[in-house]
């Protein structure tokens, strides 16, 4: 457990690294400042206006790169290449968790570590297992490690099917941590996604 209610300190930072910011993109972002409220996770990288704009409603938006916010001892980067799991004992101290603001690609080719970890040798970066997970999934499970929950015992399942019909199904190759023996997923993408 993280000491003296430090865990309420700990900020999410999601670095934008797409060219646009989508429906999906969108969707995750918004669940992610849901599950660990507006207060705490504050938005990288945000160059446009419209982007600012759209996510000034979910955390805190800055055009800046995270490393120009925090001194890069003060955080940890999540990075599924990353050589260690991330332990609570790790943020213990730091100022935030930084997550890749990327959507998964499958299979995953390493865009948080070419565009994040690679640039700043020496920052301790941290891996939630060998699967990929969606931003707000990340956030999740960084979140439960965060007020001590060891991260091999937070039930995860391996990919989702969402069923459109009796013919279609959409299936999703990611990692989905489980709350109350469910895939944690926002209503708003599954409902996106049926739609689409």
């Amino acid at each position: 457990m993280v000491e003296n209610g430090a865990e309420n300190q700990l900020k999410f930072v999601i670095e934008h690294l797409e060219p646009f910011l989508g429906k999906w993109l969108l969707i995750e972002y918004k669940h992610a400042s849901e599950i660990v409220g507006a207060n705490r996770i504050i938005f990288t990288n945000i160059r446009k206006k419209t982007h600012a704009a759209k996510l000034s409603r979910f955390g805190t938006v800055k055009s800046e790169s995270f490393n120009v916010l925090f001194p890069l001892q003060e955080l940890v980067i999540l990075d599924p290449r990353a050589d260690e799991p991330l332990k609570s004992q790790d943020l213990t101290g730091k100022k935030a968790i930084v997550i890749g603001g990327i959507l998964g690609d499958h299979p995953p080719r390493g865009r948080t570590y070419q565009l994040i970890t690679s640039r700043f040798p020496g920052v301790t970066a941290r891996n939630l297992g060998k699967l990929q997970f969606p931003i707000d999934g990340a956030v999740y499970v960084a979140k439960l490690v965060n007020e001590g929950i060891p991260l091999e015992k937070i039930p995860i399942k391996r990919g989702l099917t969402i069923r459109v019909n009796k013919w279609h199904s959409i299936y999703l190759p990611y990692a989905y941590p489980l709350r109350d023996g469910n895939p944690l997923i926002s209503k708003e993408l599954i409902e996106h996604l049926l739609s689409e």
